[in-house]
């Protein structure tokens, strides 16, 4: 029982901070963000709002990883790196884009893709080069 009221809170808690992606978004465009909390924000903002994951969900366990840990924790992170009068200045942008629904970036989607058939690839080209052994 324990179990699932644990993972109930944890997905509430990434769908939480989630939210402030929108906020990073906003924010990674600002002249007074640091060049490396720029950076981190970016590439939180292009996971998270990229059509395919990195890990795909139908992948039992690991599929969940990266909407419960990894993007939070960078979410985490890059809402630690900028200053934090920036952070609530676009609050109330970030909520009327949040309304209007979440951009797609094809481009990480893409990227993704031709990391997975990278992997599919060499993993095939494994398989033949070791089965006359």
């Amino acid at each position: 029982m324990e179990q699932p009221h644990a993972l109930t809170k944890l997905k509430n808690y990434a769908r939480k901070l989630k939210q402030n992606l929108f906020v990073l978004y906003l924010s990674y465009k600002d002249s007074r963000v640091p060049w490396y909390a720029k950076l981190v924000a970016i590439c939180v903002v292009a996971y998270a709002f990229s059509p395919i994951d990195l890990i795909p969900d139908f992948i039992p366990v690991l599929g969940y990883l990266d909407d419960l840990i990894i993007v939070p924790l960078g979410i985490s992170l890059a809402l630690k790196l900028i200053p934090p009068f920036i952070i609530e200045e676009n609050r109330a942008k970030a909520e009327e884009i949040r309304q209007k629904g979440k951009p797609k970036n094809w481009f990480v989607a893409v990227l993704f893709i031709l990391i997975w058939l990278f992997i599919a690839i060499w993993i095939g080209k494994y398989f033949v080069d070791n089965k006359g052994h």
